[in-house]
């Protein structure tokens, strides 16, 4: 049994759930971020499966998608890493509330996500060193590379965009990535964000020396989106790593 609640955090609409009768006990937690054009409530299988393990998970709506999407779906696709980028930048705000209100067991924090979600959970993970883990499906963490491929900004927003983006790609913070259990998830015919993308990131913890806490998981056939055996990897991979 578990229980579901749709909530503000933060001044943030997030989807809360938790192991029934356990809404107010100090659990470990997991952030989980959504793709690109979708919302919480889409991905919500994610919630179910971690809190049929025991584990609370907070998946908020990003900006412009769900409870605070305003229905300009042209603005929207212009506005991608932009989005992304507020998405890494409010996740101290949804972790203090968590913390404020005793809901973390003992720093057992992780964040996840997939697609947009996964590369949130990647700049989060560079950033921020107490997430204990971090599971990225179909993700990438080279931000200013792919965004002149990947729902690239307008000509003359490019190069600002690229600019406010380099701080947060995790080219030249491969230590901080690979010093922490990470999932690395993809289908190998996705045909949004290159499978290539995690194979670049595979190699280069490996090349650095840094991969002994990297699992690597690939699934043939697969295109760009979550199948069953992404789902329940992740799952085993939070209890065996939160």
């Amino acid at each position: 049994m578990i229980e579901m609640y749709t909530e503000r955090l933060a001044g943030i609409e997030v989807l809360h759930a938790v192991p029934g009768g356990q809404r107010q006990e100090a659990l470990p937690t997991v952030l989980f971020y959504h793709g690109f054009t979708s919302s919480k409530l889409v991905y919500s299988y994610f919630a179910v499966a971690l809190a049929q393990a025991g584990i609370r998970v907070v998946m908020p709506d990003a900006q412009a998608h769900g409870a605070r999407f305003n229905g300009d779906v042209e603005a929207r696709l212009s506005q991608f890493w932009p989005i992304l980028k507020t998405n890494i930048d409010e996740y101290p705000l949804l972790r203090d509330a968590l913390e404020e209100q005793g809901l973390i067991a003992e720093g057992r924090l992780a964040v996840g996500g997939a697609s947009m979600g996964g590369m949130t959970a990647l700049g989060i993970m560079a950033r921020h060193e107490e997430v204990r883990s971090v599971a990225c499906l179909m993700g990438s963490g080279y931000f200013t590379q792919l965004a002149k491929t990947l729902f690239p900004p307008k000509a003359d927003q490019l190069e600002t965009t690229l600019a406010r983006l380099a701080e947060y790609d995790i080219s030249s913070q491969l230590e901080r990535i690979g010093n922490r259990p990470l999932l690395l998830w993809h289908g190998e015919e996705d045909d949004v964000v290159p499978a290539a993308e995690t194979f670049r990131l595979q190699q280069a913890l490996i090349q650095q020396g840094v991969d002994q806490q990297l699992t690597c998981l690939w699934e043939a056939g697969v295109k760009h989106r979550i199948t069953p055996t992404a789902l329940e990897a992740t799952s085993r991979f939070f209890i065996s790593n939160l």
